[in-house]
């Protein structure tokens, strides 16, 4: 049995739902083999618990949750049910021993589904009482708490803690918080949880999950909810990767994350949702370790620390590139020609970049490697041979 972060542990409880919340997003299917092989890039990298799925889908997919179950993962695997006993009983067939429980709380939701204001109150009880019947921990969720009433989710944990519930997951389900008033609500549920733990949730509509993510952990918060890349509905959800390197590079606390291996895992989740990473996708897109200022490259050559807050090979991709085009220096064409085996004067370098960047602007990208040969063997080869 994995335990749930204990209260001496300084380091955060990532929960991994990619499997289930990123499944979600529009159009994304993960086959039984995707979901597996994730599951053992989840673990390998150090995530410490997974939310491997949701049993009223089915028994396709209650089963693809016991064949999880039978990898013996060091992560804990933990179902996700809404709020009704036959989803538990649907839970409890997956072998899982672990359980999330989702209450909708704002009105707005409540509304949608026709309940009163009061059945999460009345129902929460209940629920509790059944789901320890049949699972060791069992989290539930505050749902769409962003648009609910302070007072109302303080009493919301408040009663989650006095029925048992070892964790109440504290959910911007629309992604309308900000890091402000995230640390505010954490704090105050401080008063409220008793044993209990806290984790965040959060959906990236304004584009604010990470740094939401990271202002909750930052604030009480034990846990935080992810997924990989940011995979999820609409604008997606906090990014593993990015809440990873956040902590530590921008919050310097503790990770359990083996960083290196985040290009790999990211690599795998792209093409099991069929969803292209962008290039300036953060941590792990092709671009953000390229480099094409002249400026910048400059001082790259210098000290690699210049332009990057942490090496490409911290993340697990091979090491930062120089790109030739519009705003080139003299500096990345000697550097580039020179590890082919090209061996220029700065005074070549500094003519050929009228032709470089005119080059780059008519054909409005990067130009490659041959390109930039051509121009020196075209223009400026017999010159140089001349020269030596």
């Amino acid at each position: 049995m994995k335990n749930f972060v204990t209260h001496t542990d300084t380091v955060p409880w990532i929960i991994d739902c990619t499997l289930r919340d990123g499944e979600q997003a529009p159009g994304v299917v993960f086959s039984r083999e995707d979901k597996l092989a994730i599951a053992r890039a989840l673990d390998a990298i150090g995530v410490q618990e997974i939310e491997c799925g949701i049993p009223a889908m089915g028994e396709a997919e209650c089963e693809t949750m016991r064949a999880m179950a039978r990898l013996s993962l060091s992560a804990q695997l933990t179902t996700w049910c809404r709020a009704t006993v036959d989803d538990l009983k649907a839970a409890a067939r997956c072998g899982i021993d672990s359980v999330h429980i989702a209450f909708p709380l704002s009105q707005i939701q409540l509304a949608a589904m026709h309940k009163p204001t009061d059945w999460p109150f009345d129902l929460l009880p209940r629920i509790l009482d059944e789901a320890h019947r049949r699972f060791t921990r069992v989290s539930v969720g505050a749902q769409d708490a962003s648009r609910t009433p302070m007072d109302r989710l303080c009493a919301f944990v408040h009663l989650a803690a006095l029925h048992g519930a070892h964790r109440v997951r504290i959910s911007d389900t629309v992604g309308q918080w900000n890091p402000l008033q995230i640390m505010r609500v954490f704090t105050q549920l401080q008063s409220e949880k008793g044993p209990l733990h806290l984790e965040f949730h959060g959906h990236n509509d304004l584009g604010m999950a990470t740094a939401n993510a990271l202002a909750a952990l930052q604030s009480g918060a034990e846990c935080a909810s992810v997924t990989v890349n940011g995979l999820g509905e609409r604008a997606g959800n906090a990014a593993l990767e990015q809440v990873a390197m956040a902590l530590a590079y921008s919050v310097q606390k503790p990770s359990p994350i083996r960083t290196k291996a985040l290009s790999e895992l990211c690599t795998l989740v792209a093409r099991a949702s069929r969803r292209t990473l962008a290039e300036d996708h953060p941590i792990v897109g092709s671009a953000v370790f390229q480099h094409e200022s002249g400026i910048h490259c400059s001082a790259q050559l210098q000290d690699q620390r210049s332009y990057e807050l942490f090496p490409a090979t911290s993340v697990g991709t091979a090491e930062s590139e120089f790109v030739v085009g519009k705003h080139s220096g003299a500096a990345s064409i000697l550097h580039i020609l020179a590890r082919h085996n090209v061996a220029i004067n700065q005074e070549i370098a500094r003519r050929m970049l009228p032709l470089v960047r005119a080059l780059a602007a008519r054909q409005k990208r990067a130009i490659c490697f041959e390109e930039l040969f051509m121009i020196y063997q075209r223009n400026f080869s017999r010159q140089a041979a001349h020269s030596a």
